[in-house]
């Protein structure tokens, strides 16, 4: 069964905190009907903290909260961030994960990317600032884009295209960054920075403009269909699974010591794509060929993250293996009914 899966995911991030808990805290997730959004709800909810989650449901799933509405401690807002909004309750962090992430939303969606990142940004900010709330902003590995120095440490400032079909991502990203830092020195606001690496798992959307690589070769593979590659193959990702990631935001947002820190959290196993469709024909049993197509403008050649600082301020490293964890997604993609 799906639940499981998610259930199984669920007590491996809640053993592996251990005394990283926002029991009693109110928490506000913008974008938390999303794949990594709705997972730190579960989360939070399980460690007994007040849950506000935020969702426009323009990418995000009412399905992957349903089973939340009924609990106490959690409450849906239907909302876009990019427009202003109040609470009156006492709020303790702010999580601010609400963006269309997919690269082939990016030339779909520019528009609204760009505003979920900024004016999100913005409003989110404002709202941490007047309840003196403490605030994680959820960027991304795309700052850094086409790196010249693999695997990328936080200190490199990135090789980005601010004109191209990514540049809404990217630069949007890059400003937020800079948003949270000028709250940080202006006001005093308690910041965190996660620049995230490709994250997959049960959750993540295979349907249309939202299909990233893993759920879409999954999708492919399970059907027989040939698996859709981009240029070569020979580009490299490195890729973690969810609840390694969720553990590494959720000690990102808690510890104090992390105050002000831009955190690369990710798995620094670099892999072609060439060699992840293998993997994924090797679990799923799958004869599909492989189809290759033209790669997309600016498209990163390398992505590998350099964790030293997630290791030294959070006491963190990803603890699932790629086979492993593409299993667990396979389950629960089958279990899904595709």
């Amino acid at each position: 069964m799906k639940e499981n899966v998610i259930q199984e995911g669920m007590n491996e991030i809640l053993k592996n905190l251990g005394d990283v808990s926002f029991e009693d805290q109110t928490v506000l997730v913008t974008g938390g009907a999303g794949f990594l959004g709705s997972w730190l709800c579960d989360v939070l909810v399980s460690q007994s903290a007040r849950v506000i989650c935020l969702d426009n449901l323009a990418s995000g799933l009412e399905s992957n909260i349903t089973h939340l509405l009924d609990q106490e401690n959690f409450k849906f807002v239907k909302h876009d961030i990019s427009q202003p909004i109040y609470f009156d309750e006492k709020i303790d962090v702010v999580m601010h994960l609400a963006s269309r992430a997919s690269p082939l939303e990016f030339d779909k969606f520019p528009i609204q990317i760009l505003k979920a990142n900024t004016l999100g940004t913005w409003i989110a900010l404002g709202i941490a600032k007047k309840h003196k709330a403490r605030f994680l902003f959820t960027s991304t590995s795309e700052v850094y884009g086409n790196p010249e120095v693999v695997p990328t440490p936080e200190t490199y400032n990135g090789n980005v295209n601010p004109i191209g079909v990514r540049g809404c991502y990217d630069e949007s990203k890059r400003a937020g960054e800079a948003m949270c830092m000028a709250y940080m020195r202006q006001h005093g606001l308690d910041v965190r920075i996660a620049r995230i690496f490709n994250t997959y798992g049960p959750r993540m959307r295979a349907d249309g403009v939202y299909g990233r690589v893993i759920p879409r070769f999954i999708k492919q593979a399970l059907n027989n269909e040939p698996l859709t590659i981009f240029g070569d193959g020979k580009q490299t990702r490195s890729f973690c699974y969810v609840t390694d990631q969720i553990e590494g935001l959720l000690r990102l947002a808690w510890f104090d010591s992390a105050k002000g820190e831009v955190v690369n959290i990710g798995n620094p196993n670099e892999i072609t794509i060439l060699e992840l469709a293998e993997i994924v024909k090797k679990i799923t049993n799958s004869n599909s060929p492989l189809e290759f197509h033209p790669l997309p403008p600016d498209d990163p050649r390398r992505r590998c993250p350099d964790i030293s600082k997630a290791r030294e301020i959070l006491d963190w490293v990803p603890k699932i293996g790629l086979e492993d964890g593409l299993k667990k997604t396979v389950n629960w993609y089958q279990s899904s009914g595709f």
